[in-house]
């Protein structure tokens, strides 16, 4: 995948985590839908929090297991429900999925149907009070109309959010769901939010060089070990302490 591509998928991961409101300085345990690669489960991790991704394309999990991510992973059609106890995530996000379940791949499916199975079963996997942000391409304002529709039916709350209305390339829709008490909708972004907020990342952000020089870490190098084990200490996991052994190439056994 192009460096574009992911970055786009991290900016999108970074305003459906915006949106979730979670509470600051613990973990959460989240749920992405149509995890894919894996892309939007690293930013997650990186956030200090722990995930569970489902995907119905063996190939994307097989990727995501090749790339290393740190949550579990699930195999799964997200139209047959979310096969979770109930309560289990403080919170869920999805990328570019959702409006799948909007395509009849087969006589037997039935969109609608699909879209309420899914998101009852979503409302039932989330602890009460929290949130679901699901981004998301409507086709048209009808297909984006049976997606509220059904999240309704299932028992949630809230609307959708509108990131540069105004925008052709840049637009963007959230699906901002509650699994509780009706609260205030988030604003959507507009061109002069973005103009604003791109001049504070320029110079308070220490996100972005840091994402960048993940990316050009070699794979099982020192480095990209001592990373790896920094970002676990950050999630409270027990950690070994680093010496100067770490990341040494160890000698093939005879």
């Amino acid at each position: 995948m192009c460096s574009r591509m992911i970055d786009i998928q991290t900016k999108m991961t970074e305003r459906a985590l915006e949106l979730l409101c979670l509470p600051e300085g613990q973990p959460s345990y989240l749920l992405d839908i149509g995890c894919g690669t894996g892309l939007s489960g690293d930013y997650i991790s990186e956030e200090g929090h722990y995930w569970v991704g489902i995907d119905i394309s063996s190939a994307m999990l097989d990727a995501a297991l090749d790339r290393d991510t740190e949550g579990d992973l699930l195999l799964g059609d997200m139209g047959q429900g979310i096969p979770f106890r109930p309560g289990s995530f403080d919170g869920c996000i999805s990328i570019s999925a959702v409006q799948w379940l909007c395509n009849a791949n087969k006589k037997s499916d039935v969109p609608a149907r699909r879209l309420y199975c899914f998101f009852s079963s979503l409302y039932s996997a989330l602890v009460r009070g929290a949130r679901a942000v699901l981004q998301l391409y409507p086709e048209n304002s009808e297909q984006l109309e049976l997606i509220t529709t059904q999240a309704t039916r299932a028992g949630f709350t809230g609307g959708v959010v509108v990131d540069f209305p105004n925008s052709a390339k840049a637009k963007k829709f959230y699906l901002c769901l509650f699994s509780g008490p009706s609260t205030s909708l988030p604003k959507g972004l507009t061109e002069s939010q973005d103009a604003d907020q791109a001049t504070e990342f320029a110079f308070t952000s220490e996100r972005a060089p840091h994402k960048k020089a993940r990316r050009d870490l070699v794979k099982k190098s020192r480095e990209w070990v001592l990373e790896k084990k920094e970002r676990r200490r950050r999630q409270g996991k027990e950690v070994r302490p680093d010496t100067q052994y770490t990341g040494r190439k160890r000698k093939p056994r005879f």
